[in-house]
């Protein structure tokens, strides 16, 4: 009975032990086939691993200078861009795996012991995921809405990390984990480094690297921006860490974590960084682009998205300073702007036609135009009362001030009142031999004031910086010589069924100058006498030329009044004008996109500028000549080169422009290898200065261009040419210095002093 007894005993025994062989190969079986499952798409199909080098990703699009800045981003919601591995540094790579996955290079793609320790610990001490994980976890783009999803995705990942290790080195998932997470609003880690630190990732040192990757925790959290304190502990695990699995040494760590933790902090919205108005216009620029460009390839892509690299002309170095100079002279001009309407005790919007006459009606007539009234307009109909009510009570509101925002309290009305004061400027500069535009400012705060002023369709009254065409034209058909003297008394000119126009002189002027002299002082009658010159046709002929130029003909009127620049053009055109006049007569359009890049370095197009042969060489030096003599007293733009430091022995020269009323000030300005243009003035051209001392071109205009060119003449890597304007090597039948010139008292006509000839 004994040996049955045991016989039954181990019976038991060996069947218990056989269930459990059963039950652990059956839940292995289980296993494998729920494995399987998941890997065939039955709950739910795996994401692509293709999709790691190519992640269906908002990308943005990146805006480079000439000289390869990166000068803004397109995008929506995520600034998200790409580095590449030689990128990183090694010692941002060894703060990601010290503190995310310190045995990265060992297993692959799950750690089963950091998995056992965070299960058994209940993660206390960390979790078990790992890097490759985390980077498989980014393919997921909807987040599961149950625990069960959350369950099965998980078990996606450690698939989905199995076959990543299988495909790519270790270095590749570090890359395309760094150009995958976030930090906050930035992602990748490209972005992270310019937002943060305003550096290149490359650039960033062992401690703003920790600070990046302790940020990946808790971005919120440890944001080094929002939460010093917080992230100055975290990045200090970091390193510690680092310091932990020996990437560095006890002596570097305890020397690094007393340091402070400093950022430069560079969040660059669409109203802030370098050059905002120019970007704002690529944008739409761009928008019409890739409608062209799926018209000719059946291919579209999103500006936001689509990570495109989009190559200007822009120098950033050259565009900072022009901004620079903006602000310089603009605060200036405002406080004494704002100092003439004090001390006039009136406001400064006048009646068209009517010299110093205030226009009353003025505020009551542009607050009907505005957003506020109209909503009151809607909500209270008729009930005037009301509605003025509103316009006049006092709200809280923020306003651009020229020494930053400042929070205080106007009516709608007072609000109005202070804006319609602001003045407004813009300024373009390019390279007249190639096209390429080097900066655009087209206003003074793109925040307040969105509007563009260099566009083409921005325009504004010219004024005399339009003389130098009509001088050109009369070069080029041999009507004038640059050293003939003509009277400065009246002139009159008939047009349009027996019409008269005769011009006025503004200020006084010589009896008698040369042609030379008569751009050079501005003088209304020397122009119009070159008009006249030009015969009865002398608008059509004029604006032929102009049109060769680059500047659109629609915009002129058949008036000979055209020779004082009556007609409205803009800064874009006018730059691109005077550069004929720089490259030898030869119109170079004015460019700022040089090509077009995919986000995998594949050129889309490549852009060049339209050319047309306007004026004779010898025509375009004449004038370079004449617009020397411009910036040399009594010339109206003598203050360049009296007043700002400017080297003596510089080719450089300009035009200034007013406007009737004041209420446009020009100044256009040439060197050889640079051409500049701008414009100052109100929003609207009601509001002006009374002072046509202040108000003039020379003053509203011109010290910007001055400022501007202080800092390229200040900068010797700035390429700005120092030598005279190149003489063409043609034969000259002009004479230019006017000791070898003498009229013939007989006919009025150039003649060459007959001792010259021997």
């Amino acid at each position: 009975m004994s040996k049955k007894k045991t016989r039954g005993k181990g019976s038991v025994g060996g069947s218990v032990v056989r269930t459990m062989w059963k039950v652990f190969i059956g839940c292995f079986i289980l296993a494998i086939l729920f494995f399987v499952s998941i890997r065939v798409g039955v709950f739910g199909k795996l994401p692509p691993l293709e999709e790691l080098e190519n992640p269906k990703t908002k990308l943005a699009s990146e805006i480079y200078s000439q000289d390869e800045e990166l000068i803004g981003k397109l995008f929506y919601q995520e600034d998200r861009t790409n580095s590449d591995f030689d990128d990183i540094p090694k010692h941002m790579r060894d703060a990601l795996i010290a503190t995310e996955d310190a045995r990265f290079e060992k297993h692959s793609g799950i750690d089963l012991r950091a998995l056992l320790r965070a299960v058994s610990k209940l993660g206390r001490d960390g979790g078990g995921s790992t890097i490759t994980q985390q980077l498989a976890k980014n393919l997921f783009h909807d987040r599961p809405d149950s625990k069960i999803k959350t369950i099965i995705q998980k078990f996606k990942e450690w698939i989905l990390a199995v076959e990543i290790e299988k495909r790519y080195t270790k270095d590749e998932i570090v890359l395309m984990y760094f150009n995958t997470v976030p930090w906050g609003n930035s992602y990748g880690i490209k972005s992270a480094s310019k937002r943060y630190f305003n550096k290149n990732t490359e650039d960033l040192s062992m401690e703003e690297a920790a600070v990046l990757v302790g940020m990946l925790k808790a971005p919120t959290a440890y944001n080094p921006v929002r939460n010093v304190e917080s992230a100055t502990k975290r990045r200090n695990v970091v390193m510690f860490q680092m310091q932990k699995y020996g990437y560095i040494t006890r002596e570097a760590y305890d020397s690094l974590k007393t340091l402070p933790l400093e950022t430069d902090y560079n969040f660059t919205d669409h109203n802030q960084g370098l050059a905002t108005y120019f970007r704002s216009y690529l944008t739409k620029w761009m928008k019409d682009w890739t409608d062209r460009y799926e018209e000719l390839t059946g291919v579209k892509y999103n500006i936001y998205d689509d990570g495109l690299k989009i190559y200007t002309t822009i120098d950033s170095k050259l565009q900072a300073y022009a901004e620079m100079a903006v602000e310089k002279h603009m605060k200036e001009l405002q406080e004494d702007f704002f100092n003439e309407t004090a001390r006039r005790k009136r406001d400064p919007w006048y009646i068209e036609d009517q010299p110093g006459v205030v226009d009353k009606t003025y505020i009551d007539r542009k607050i009907k135009h505005t957003p506020r009234y109209r909503s009151l307009k809607e909500k209270y109909g008729k009930k005037k009362d009301s509605i003025d009510y509103y316009l006049n009570k006092p709200v809280e509101m923020t306003i651009f001030t020229w020494d930053g925002e400042v929070d205080t309290t106007l009516s709608p009305i007072d609000s109005l009142r202070y804006y319609k004061q602001i003045l407004q400027c813009g300024f373009m500069a390019m390279e007249p031999q190639t096209g390429h535009i080097k900066a655009w400012v087209g206003g003074i705060n793109h925040k307040y004031f969105q509007y563009d002023h260099v566009n083409k369709n921005a325009n504004r009254q010219v004024g005399s910086t339009f003389k130098p065409f009509v001088y050109a034209r009369a070069l080029d058909d041999e009507k004038i010589a640059p050293c003939e003297k003509v009277s400065t008394g009246p002139v009159i000119l008939e047009y349009a069924e027996g019409k008269t126009w005769s011009p006025q002189n503004s200020g006084d002027v010589p009896e008698e100058v040369t042609f030379y002299g008569g751009l050079q002082r501005s003088i209304n009658t020397t122009t119009a006498r070159v008009m006249k010159r030009l015969g009865p046709n002398s608008p059509e002929v004029v604006r032929q030329t102009a049109g060769k130029m680059g500047i659109d003909e629609n915009k002129f009127e058949p008036y000979p009044t055209i020779a004082l620049g009556v007609m409205d053009l803009s800064v874009f055109e006018m730059v691109g004008a005077y550069g004929t006049f720089v490259n030898e007569g030869t119109f170079v359009e004015p460019i700022f996109v040089t090509r077009i890049e995919d986000k995998n370095g594949n050129i889309l197009e490549e852009f060049t500028p339209k050319m047309e042969e306007a004026l004779r060489k010898q025509t375009a030096y004449t004038i370079c000549k004449m617009l020397e003599k411009v910036t040399i007293y009594p010339g109206t733009a003598g203050r360049l080169r009296a007043r700002y430091n400017i080297p003596p022995d510089v080719g450089i020269g300009g035009k200034t422009g007013t406007t009737q009323n004041n209420s446009d000030g020009w100044f256009m300005g040439i060197t050889p290898n640079l051409v500049a243009g701008c414009w100052v003035g109100a929003e609207e051209r009601a509001v002006h200065f009374r002072s046509t001392a202040l108000g003039q071109g020379a003053n509203m205009a011109l010290p910007i261009y001055a400022r501007f060119m202080e800092k390229l003449y200040a900068d010797p890597k700035s390429g700005i040419d120092r030598g005279p304007f190149k003489k063409p090597d043609v034969d000259f039948t002009m004479i230019l210095d006017c000791d070898e010139y003498i009229s013939d008292p007989r006919n009025d006509e150039p003649v060459i002093d007959p001792g010259d000839l021997f």
